[in-house]
């Protein structure tokens, strides 16, 4: 089914980003630019939020892993455009007031897991799309397995300082990675990403 960019842009524009923001930063909502949500952990920038969701192209057919829930801000465009949104956080505190804002915003079909995002979520796999809001220093080859041939994965990879925009493509003969800019996201912690 053929991604629908229009209701995608509705969406993303009716937006609030403050509701997904809770302390003094609440005001900065407007601003294109990540702001810090606690943690160490910051809302990505919006143009950024929706470059990567188009790059991911998911329709209303996907079934969709989110590696860094974070605020919830990009799981909601994900959920309001695909079939199901199966989403990781490693910080619980995160993932539970992520959780409550998408129940508030009436999502039925996002299920929540707190964990290693960086081993991705086996037992639902295999996904259509696979976006990752938070920076690897490789390609995890965990997340490879879980995403279906013919399949799509945004992540950013490199080093803390600055990383590669990839779009993964998975064919039956491998990947292809195509590098489609310089990012700067907070660091995939986990078992096969940076250590906690």
């Amino acid at each position: 089914m053929d991604v629908n960019f229009k209701e995608l842009e509705t969406y993303f524009y009716s937006l609030d980003r403050s509701f997904f923001i809770e302390n003094d930063m609440k005001k900065y909502a407007d601003y294109d630019s990540p702001i810090p949500i606690g943690y160490g952990q910051t809302i990505s920038q919006p143009s950024l939020v929706l470059e990567m969701t188009k790059l991911l192209s998911p329709d209303n057919d996907s079934k969709v892993l989110e590696i860094g829930t974070g605020s919830g801000f990009q799981t909601a465009i994900l959920a309001k455009i695909s079939k199901e949104v199966y989403t990781v956080e490693r910080i619980k505190e995160l993932m539970d007031k992520a959780q409550q804002r998408l129940k508030e915003l009436n999502f039925t079909n996002v299920y929540f897991k707190t964990g290693d995002g960086s081993k991705g979520w086996e037992e639902h796999a295999l996904y259509d799309r696979i976006m990752v809001t938070c920076a690897a220093r490789v390609l995890p080859k965990e997340l490879v397995d879980q995403l279906k041939v013919g399949g799509r994965m945004v992540i950013p990879v490199g080093s803390p300082e600055s990383q590669k925009l990839l779009l993964v493509t998975k064919t039956d003969k491998g990947i292809n990675m195509q590098n489609v800019g310089w990012v700067r996201f907070v660091e995939l912690k986990g078992e096969y990403g940076w250590e906690q």
